[in-house]
């Protein structure tokens, strides 16, 4: 059985802006064997409808866009991850149904005022 480490940062990371905007992740570091199921919690605070966004970064690699929604409800996928941007809970979590070894990297949620395109962002390590 291949072991997928998913290590998440030993902080938690909220930012916030003048205005009251920010967002939380999970810390922590996550083990999982390959195959399962994985969700990192991303929570936002925010007193206007931002869009909220997903980076990944691999290692030795710059940051890439992984998920992107801007209305309540939107649901994005890509390469096996998806996220609804749920106002509700004020949450857009990261989650995918069977992890891979290549999983392995540092994942950014993180808010943009969709007007002036001011983001906020927090560090999540897979």
């Amino acid at each position: 059985m291949i072991m997928v480490l998913i290590p998440v940062l030993g902080m938690l990371f909220a930012l916030r802006r003048s205005n009251g905007d920010s967002v939380t992740q999970t810390k922590g570091q996550v083990t999982l064997s390959e195959g399962a199921s994985l969700t990192v919690n991303c929570s936002y605070e925010t007193t206007q409808y931002p869009a909220l966004l997903w980076y990944v970064q691999y290692p030795r690699k710059g940051p890439q866009l992984l998920l992107r929604a801007s209305k309540a409800n939107d649901k994005d996928r890509n390469k096996g991850f998806e996220a609804t941007y749920n106002t509700e809970t004020t949450s857009f979590h990261l989650e995918k149904a069977s992890v891979q070894e290549s999983d392995s990297a540092m994942y950014y949620c993180a808010l943009s005022d969709t007007v002036t395109g001011t983001a906020e962002r927090a560090e999540h390590k897979l």
